[in-house]
């Protein structure tokens, strides 16, 4: 008997809905029913706590082949799990731009360094420019952080392809207003995203 065949029979020896057995093991009757129906199977600490409610071993709950399948989920939900912090780190890090001297300003002749925030000395519409691609990274890597337990489709399937685009924005805007500092750096961070995207790969 596979592992959704001994869920449902146990569900049911307990009189339990899938609504209320969700209820009772904290997550959504859409997992229960995922479950159930053979179509993915819970994380370790779900089966834990499956096989703890049911009073029954873990081993009791699954097949070799199962447990196997199972470890391996776990395993790449943990390694995205991971890239999904990194990239938002390095969303986030691009705000030190708004507070460290990388920009190029020229002063009365003199070519100084300055930060974001007290870059005066181009043209309004490019400091304009600089802002909205740092805080639109800045506004990804707080929103991956936030959903990391989101699973709208369109969010888990499109947030890599964002921050990406935003982080090749960055530097192609440093880029074409000659600001090699801000540009490298920017650079920097999106090398670092697209190497863990061809390692993943």
């Amino acid at each position: 008997m596979d592992f959704n065949e001994k869920l449902q029979e146990l569900r049911k020896q307990k009189g339990l809905t899938q609504e209320e057995l969700a209820e009772k093991l904290y997550v959504s009757r859409t997992a229960i029913s995922k479950w159930e129906s053979g179509r993915g199977y819970p994380n370790i600490e779900s089966l834990k706590a499956i096989a703890k409610f049911f009073s029954v071993t873990v081993d009791e709950l699954l097949s070799s082949g199962e447990v196997l399948t199972i470890a391996e989920e776990d395993s790449k939900q943990k390694e995205k799990h991971f890239r999904d912090l990194m990239y938002a780190f390095l969303d986030i890090c691009i705000s030190m731009l708004i507070f460290l001297p990388f920009f190029a300003e020229d002063a009365d002749g003199i070519i100084q360094s300055v930060s974001l925030i007290a870059l005066s000395g181009v043209q309004p519409y490019l400091k304009i420019a600089y802002l909205a691609v740092v805080i639109s990274m800045i506004v990804m890597g707080v929103l991956t952080l936030a959903l990391q337990n989101c699973q709208w489709v369109a969010w888990v399937k499109n947030k890599t392809t964002i921050s990406l685009t935003l982080g090749a924005a960055a530097v192609l805007v440093f880029m074409i207003s000659s600001q090699p500092y801000a540009a490298v750096f920017a650079f920097s961070l999106l090398a670092i995203k697209a190497l863990m995207l061809i390692k993943r790969g």
